[in-house]
């Protein structure tokens, strides 16, 4: 019996928000604020539309994401117990000031990145620590896939299978075709910059830097296909190495098509994926915002989706027999199948409903704890058979290195 609101309105929101109204025994009234309203009242149309039977009061309003004194207003006339952010990671800090001025629990599905620097860490978030705890609040950071259930991943790992995690490789393959010369599955900015950023991974105790793209592998994805992935850095790697001190060396591997590549190759060298603002008719304007707005939007290629998503954690160590093991632990997701349930493709699809059940069990009180805290810190067991409830079965693979 609780109520959210829930900032954003974009393809994982309208994921979060459905899988709400699936769970309307835990989320009983749920505000949506965004700052394009009618994108928050067409996913409401649409649950009135496909879940009629759904108990779950919803409402929408606008709010600016940037203002804090805006927030606290939207948050106070609601009065929710927490606030689930699928908005821009630039917007966490002053989502995570908001909810410390409302008193209010928090949860998002990516970490802070300053909007006008292409570089993205926790140290800003696990900066408010001590605020939170003070405050008897809990801040979930990066309760998405990958970030999220990925670390959950990896935290199963070692309380069911490993006495110490010595290399850990986290692969995310689409092996999807949603009919479009060129698309990102997620917000176009973010997606870009994190790609066309340089790769790093964790290796002897240090962090190691590589040219965008620069390593690459083959990767059997079980139920899915082979696919060319390639090293990039990911934010779950920060905390991931950190709570997990026997790691020798963790690797984030993603993959990408010989076209996306391509396309991706000619904006970059024709300056469209730049973030430095330039003056054009007087007004001042980053290449990649420009970009971002002639692209189709992510949640706009759900409709014609077909494939499927691989998103698992290989592990290797020192197994809880003593021996060594290798262990895959993995979902697949269907993208038609995901949209026949919540109008949405796999990406969104394997992003929300995380963010659901994260928000569950902080409500519930399975996850409750004062402070900021990223999803290893907590028990994987409720989160796993959560998944397995709510849509994202979860499959094991002993014995076999996929990654090499």
């Amino acid at each position: 019996m609780s109520k959210v609101i829930i900032i954003g309105a974009g393809g994982v929101a309208n994921v979060v928000a459905k899988k709400c109204a699936q769970n309307d025994s835990v989320f009983t009234e749920v505000l949506i604020a965004t700052r394009t309203v009618r994108k928050a009242d067409a996913i409401v149309a649409e649950i009135h539309e496909h879940l009629p039977n759904s108990q779950t009061k919803f409402s929408t309003t606008t709010v600016d994401a940037d203002n804090v004194p805006e927030l606290v207003k939207v948050i106070r006339e609601f009065g929710p117990e927490m606030v689930i952010n699928v908005a821009l990671p630039y917007q966490d800090l002053t989502i995570m000031d908001a909810c410390l001025e409302t008193g209010v629990h928090y949860l998002d599905t990516a970490n802070y990145e300053p909007k006008d620097v292409a570089k993205f860490e926790y140290s800003w978030q696990w900066a408010y620590r001590e605020r939170f705890e003070k405050a008897g609040l809990m801040a979930l950071l990066g309760c998405g896939f990958d970030p999220g259930a990925t670390q959950v991943f990896t935290a199963y790992h070692a309380k069911h299978h490993f006495k110490e995690i010595h290399y850990l490789d986290i692969v995310d393959c689409n092996n999807g075709d949603h009919g479009k010369a060129f698309a990102t599955n997620f917000n176009p900015e973010i997606n870009i910059r994190e790609i066309t950023a340089n790769g790093r991974y964790w290796e002897n105790g240090q962090w190691v830097e590589t040219a965008p793209l620069e390593i690459s592998q083959d990767i059997y994805y079980p139920k899915v296909a082979t696919r060319k992935s390639f090293v990039l850095y990911h934010e779950e790697l920060e905390s991931l190495v950190i709570n997990f001190p026997t790691i020798k060396r963790a690797r984030f591997w993603m993959t990408f098509g010989e076209a996306y590549i391509k396309h991706l190759n000619v904006l970059e060298g024709i300056g469209m994926t730049s973030i430095e603002p330039i003056d054009f008719k007087g007004q001042q304007i980053a290449p990649i915002e420009f970009l971002k707005a002639v692209l189709p939007a992510p949640e706009s290629l759900a409709a014609n989706y077909t494939g499927q998503t691989c998103i698992g954690v290989q592990a290797k160590g020192l197994g809880k027999d003593g021996e060594d093991k290798v262990h895959f632990v993995y979902n697949v997701s269907d993208h038609a199948e995901t949209y026949k349930e919540v109008q949405a493709q796999g990406v969104s699809y394997t992003t929300g409903v995380p963010a659901m059940i994260g928000a569950m069990l902080m409500l519930t009180g399975v996850w409750k704890r004062a402070g900021v805290y990223n999803v290893e810190e907590f028990d994987p067991d409720p989160f796993i058979t959560a998944m397995n409830e709510w849509g994202l079965p979860v499959d094991e693979l002993a014995g076999i290195e996929l990654v090499k």
